[in-house]
């Protein structure tokens, strides 16, 4: 074979080579750019979430800043539940006004508890002396809170209508005693939303 034509054999060759190396990065892209959309919709559930629509199951819980209860306590009254970590700088940035709304109306129209992920309860209750948190913590040292709820991220706030069934989920901070998450609360709840901030009064029960 002659230097041409081994030089020609040898760029057609290459060419060749090229063209399989860049389809097999092409359908690579393919599937990394496939799997990134599949996977969070895989992995967003925990074990054993109960779902928007669901009702929550029973459950103890260990008190944190008071007496230990059963899920089912609660019953009879909408509830929010905040689920939070005393690592989490998101969760104490949205404490204060959780705190504000449970003291606002809390007990009244609806109650407000938080569910601490931490392992250690002295940092759980260091958190909530920091932040000055009065309304009703439990500490969910076993993770079936954790799972049950959904807490793949914190924090993550639900609200439960008076039967257990779970009506929405919020996760990152939030403010909980602002116009628009009050607004939010008042239309799950089926209650009228005095706007904080003007004349402020209790929530009052739609006719």
């Amino acid at each position: 074979m002659s230097h041409i034509k081994c030089a020609e054999f040898c760029r057609v060759a290459c060419r060749s080579a090229a063209g399989k190396l860049c389809a097999m990065k092409v359908v690579i892209l393919f599937l990394l750019i496939w799997l990134a959309a599949a996977v969070p919709d895989a992995f967003a559930r925990t074990p054993g979430e109960v779902e928007v629509g669901q009702v929550l199951r029973e459950t103890p819980m260990q008190g944190l800043s008071g007496p230990s209860r059963l899920l089912s306590d609660f019953r009879g009254k909408p509830l929010i539940i905040n689920v939070w970590a005393s690592w989490c700088g998101p969760c104490q940035e949205e404490m204060g006004s959780l705190e504000k709304l449970s003291r606002r109306y809390g007990g009244r129209q609806f109650n407000v508890i938080g569910v601490s992920t931490d392992d250690y309860v002295d940092r759980a209750e260091l958190f909530l002396k920091k932040t000055n948190t009065t309304f009703s913590n439990f500490i969910d040292q076993k993770l079936f809170l954790e799972h049950m709820l959904g807490a793949e991220r914190l924090p993550l706030t639900l609200l439960v209508d008076a039967q257990g069934r779970v009506l929405a989920k919020f996760t990152g901070a939030k403010e909980w005693d602002g116009p628009e998450m009050v607004a939010v609360i008042a239309k799950a709840f089926r209650v009228k939303a005095v706007r904080l901030g003007c004349a402020v009064g209790p929530l009052n029960a739609a006719p």
